[in-house]
């Protein structure tokens, strides 16, 4: 069964003015305060769910997150003319610190922290289990130290807020990146007691062990540090996750909390996609607008770019199970359709030498229906991490401070997957005698296998920060993004001093 995440809004407190002084001290006896709330484990708990709402929200995985990766990833083109405007300035590196995609995710991610740091902050005063207290001060702190990854690989150093804010002046200066590792590194492992391996019934899709510890292992190669990384992917292997047979029921309703699934968000196709900016709705509205955004039969505003289809070797399944091509079937397999060039509005790719019109598949619903052109019930979990990534990141460990053979032997057991079953390297083009030839097969296989899961942007981004490429996966491209000039102007301790080069 899906987790189902509900938010429990908690009201600051109620300011009133010109009524003297006798009003100032009734109560609203309709709104809840910090100091009224956060009594028991009910009460604790919505205030986490409110945390995790937040991550399904439009300004983040609902729509805004996959677009901030994406556009940079090297991995889209533009659909057509129909891209937005404030999208196609991120896919040509033209984005200026008002752009309105990268503000919401800012402004979303914060949204987060101050969500985990009222439960964090304010689960001293609830009486509770303390075994369940911990582990609900664990799940908060790992989702407030997923926010600081994302806002450290998109920006660098930024403000650290650490404690809940009660006054708009409880602002923050710019915290330098090091500050912001230091932090994560420090914070995470503080989680790992607390978190189980695995939940069942409605907890699935909380946070686990293996989350944390997935999240460490990135953080940690951010800054080229593949030992300790190594380490907590090491464990990962322990906690029995394993690849799934099939590749594609990775991307499928059906086949959720699988046994590749590390971390997932949930979504439901109860009810239409909604399109709130923090994530307050409840009840069936949790779908997400993916499918809808890139499907071949839809919007299609991203399309796989040409580099991205070049990097497919001959005969590699997962290209099939990425996208859609002219002539393939899709919808209900009962009723099956054939997709036409018609049927997928804008742009054409060229792959093979070949224009031809190419959609992404992954994530898209037209792999059990026809979305009939405007469909926003996507109720597939959004796979945050899955083991074959953890795999992937092992081999680079191996190459890195290891060993060849086991770099090698990890990227073998990725390809080796059945319905994947493609030779095993080294390959004529892939020849792996070297630390810099695994290094190159080891950027191939995350680029195929992980095509479109908002991966491929941090990767060239610590690639580059670390000296491994000078890559520049988009034109203009620009390591790190503006800090909104929301964040410039609201902020009184940040000024355009404080803003990142070349903007």
């Amino acid at each position: 069964m899906k987790t189902r995440i509900f938010i429990s809004t908690i009201v600051g407190c109620l300011i009133a003015a010109g009524c003297g002084d006798e009003a100032l001290k009734k109560t609203n006896v309709g709104n809840q305060t910090t100091e009224t709330y956060f009594k028991n484990q009910t009460e604790l708990g919505r205030a986490l769910n409110g945390t995790y709402a937040a991550l399904q929200n439009n300004n983040l995985h609902g729509r805004e997150y996959f677009f901030m990766h994406d556009l940079r990833s090297g991995e889209m083109a533009a659909g057509g003319g129909q891209l937005e405007a404030p999208r196609a300035q991120i896919l040509i590196g033209a984005q200026a610190p008002s752009n309105g995609v990268l503000t919401p995710v800012w402004q979303a991610l914060y949204f987060v922290i101050h969500r985990a740091n009222a439960v964090i902050d304010n689960s001293v005063n609830t009486e509770m289990d303390a075994a369940l207290k911990a582990r609900y001060i664990a799940e908060a702190k790992f989702l407030r130290a997923y926010a600081y990854y994302q806002l450290l690989g998109f920006w660098g150093g930024v403000p650290l807020m650490t404690n809940y804010a009660l006054l708009l002046t409880d602002t923050k200066a710019r915290s330098t990146e090091d500050e912001i590792y230091q932090f994560l590194i420090s914070d995470i492992p503080t989680t790992f007691a607390d978190l189980p391996l695995s939940y069942g019934g409605n907890d699935l899709g909380r946070v686990t062990r293996g989350a944390a510890k997935m999240l460490l292992a990135k953080v940690y190669m951010f800054h080229s540090d593949y030992a300790n990384a190594k380490a907590q992917l090491e464990d990962i292997k322990g906690m029995g996750y394993s690849l799934m047979n099939e590749y594609f029921d990775n991307f499928t309703e059906e086949k959720e909390y699988n046994a590749e699934g590390i971390w997932e968000i949930s979504f439901t196709s109860n009810g239409n996609y909604n399109w709130d900016g923090e994530g307050n709705d409840f009840g069936p509205n949790e779908s997400w607008i993916r499918s809808q955004e890139y499907s071949a039969i839809g919007w299609r505003n991203l399309i796989p770019s040409d580099a991205l289809l070049a990097e497919f070797e001959d005969n590699d399944p997962r290209l099939k199970g990425n996208f859609y091509f002219t002539g393939d079937k899709y919808g209900d397999p009962a009723s099956q359709k054939t997709l036409t060039d018609a049927a997928q509005q804008g742009n054409i790719s060229n792959f093979k030498g070949v224009p031809q019109k190419v959609s992404w598949k992954k994530y898209s619903i037209m792999y059990k229906l026809d979305p009939g052109g405007f469909y926003d019930k996507n109720g597939m979990n959004y796979r945050v991490y899955r083991y074959a990534d953890a795999l992937l990141l092992l081999a680079e460990c191996e190459n890195e401070v290891g060993t060849a053979a086991n770099a090698i032997a990890y990227l073998n057991q990725v390809r080796n997957r059945p319905s994947t079953n493609m030779p095993n390297y080294p390959t004529a083009k892939y020849p792996c005698n070297s630390k810099d030839e695994i290094f190159k097969a080891v950027m191939h296989e995350r680029m195929v296998e992980l095509a479109g899961e908002e991966i491929r942007n941090f990767d060239v981004i610590r690639w580059r920060k670390n000296g491994k490429t000078t890559f520049s996966p988009i034109p203009n491209f620009k390591d790190l993004m503006p800090i909104p000039q929301n964040e410039i102007d609201n902020n009184e301790k940040i000024d355009q001093s404080n803003q990142n080069p070349n903007y």
